[in-house]
């Protein structure tokens, strides 16, 4: 797949992002990231490294969330599943 070049504001600062995702994509996860530091350092006016230190670890705990719900929701789907294919076994 091809990688595409995407320059997106984080934090004050310009970086380039390497990517096989689409820019607009890439736009959005770096104004989501954006505004994920601002919030964290209006919140706790704490210096910029540890506001960023917090923000990261808000970041990865809501990550880490979604994953636990993707895979409740997962298994779910899986035994709906189940329950169909056994009560059509039945008619």
């Amino acid at each position: 797949m091809e990688k595409t070049k995407t320059s997106v504001y984080v934090g004050g600062r310009e970086y380039t992002l390497v990517s096989s995702d689409s820019s607009e994509y890439m736009q959005r996860v770096a104004a989501y990231t954006d505004r994920a530091l601002r919030e964290m350092t209006i919140a706790t006016h704490l210096p910029a490294v540890q506001s960023n230190v917090l923000a990261a670890i808000n970041l990865a705990d809501e990550l880490l969330k979604s994953q636990d719900e993707i895979t409740r929701l997962r298994a779910r789907v899986r035994d709906l599943e189940e329950e169909l294919l056994s009560r059509q076994g039945e008619v």
